[in-house]
């Protein structure tokens, strides 16, 4: 990807509202004008455009080698003036969760975006930001806002999506006609759910460094707005908890169903080998080599063998069948 097609968006912004969009040469001279930040967007950047950013933005070396890495926890550090956030994205593709990942680079004059991944872009963000200019007006602390509530918004329908299909798969498992332990699907709703979780609960502690530090990025009249994510995010964290006892609580009655199944199959075969062993002995017996065996000179010792065999063999079939292992 070159530089060109990376730029996602670089906008200018004064006393809350648009200006215009700019080219990256000329972000350093809307720097120095007041009441102005300049919002800037990028996917997946090379080397050479993160490079450029540090140099206009006067970022932290190792902030922006994460930001070029990516494959970073979510997380909240300060480098001199600025914050470095960094937030797992996650929403649906064909009732899959994708993650993906975005580093916010947030200084009292700018907002740097960096997305990796799978996720959706921040054009919806930017225009609910641009139809509040009041609330813009505070400066870049109410964006951040703005990008993280619209990250965590995206958790509650995959959060809806994992027991939606957690509760059919329940149904089936406790369904009398049921033979499929689902434990594959089971497997896969905890895996998409333990990324969703990790994804949501280290804003937490983001929100609450946020809601109680920082203030020269984050004014005391936009605390609110992070309260409210707090929120969010705590229920998202909440249901996410309880839903994975739940799932493995269902693992373990789909392991019990295949074990009583495995039992049930034993027992078939315990009971079938008693009834065959009654035969068994008897022919074992007439194969000896005996010459004075009375019955052998007897005109009814055959059939008499072979009702004995028989009626053995009903009684232990029945009595198999009336405990219920045939």
């Amino acid at each position: 990807m070159n530089a060109h097609s990376a730029v996602v968006s670089c906008s200018v912004y004064k006393n809350g509202r648009k200006l215009g969009d700019v080219s990256l040469d000329a972000i350093s001279e809307h720097l120095k004008e007041p009441d102005t930040f300049v919002w800037v967007g990028l996917l997946e950047p090379d080397e050479e455009l993160l490079r450029m950013m540090q140099d206009e933005f006067e970022l932290h070396e190792l902030a922006v080698e994460d930001a070029r890495n990516a494959h970073q926890r979510p997380k909240l550090e300060e480098y001199g003036e600025t914050l470095f956030v960094v937030l797992h994205t996650a929403h649906l593709i064909e009732r899959t969760i994708h993650f993906g990942e975005t580093h916010i680079f947030v200084g009292p004059r700018f907002v740097l975006t960096v997305r990796h991944g799978p996720s959706i872009g921040y054009r919806r963000v930017r225009e609910r930001c641009e139809s509040l200019p009041e609330r813009l007006a505070t400066g870049p602390g109410y964006v951040l806002y703005a990008i993280i509530d619209f990250v965590v918004d995206q958790y509650q329908p995959c959060m809806d999506n994992l027991q939606s299909r957690f509760r059919y798969l329940e149904e089936e498992l406790f369904s009398p006609t049921s033979q499929n332990d689902y434990l594959q699907d089971f497997y896969q709703i905890k895996n998409e759910l333990l990324g969703l979780e990790s994804a949501a609960s280290p804003l937490i502690d983001v929100c609450n460094r946020l809601l109680r530090f920082h203030g020269e990025i984050v004014p005391k009249e936009s605390r609110v707005y992070y309260r409210d994510i707090l929120d969010h995010v705590s229920r998202i964290v909440q249901t996410s908890d309880r839903m994975r006892e739940m799932i493995n609580a269902a693992m373990q009655v789909a392991l019990a169903g295949i074990t009583i199944r495995q039992n049930e199959v034993v027992k078939r075969l315990a009971s079938w080998g008693a009834i065959l062993a009654v035969p068994t002995m008897m022919f074992s017996l007439y194969g000896m080599n005996f010459h004075t065996m009375p019955e052998l000179d007897w005109k009814y010792g055959y059939p008499t063998v072979l009702a004995t065999v028989t009626i053995g063999c009903v009684i232990l079939y029945r009595r198999f069948r009336r405990i219920g292992w045939l």
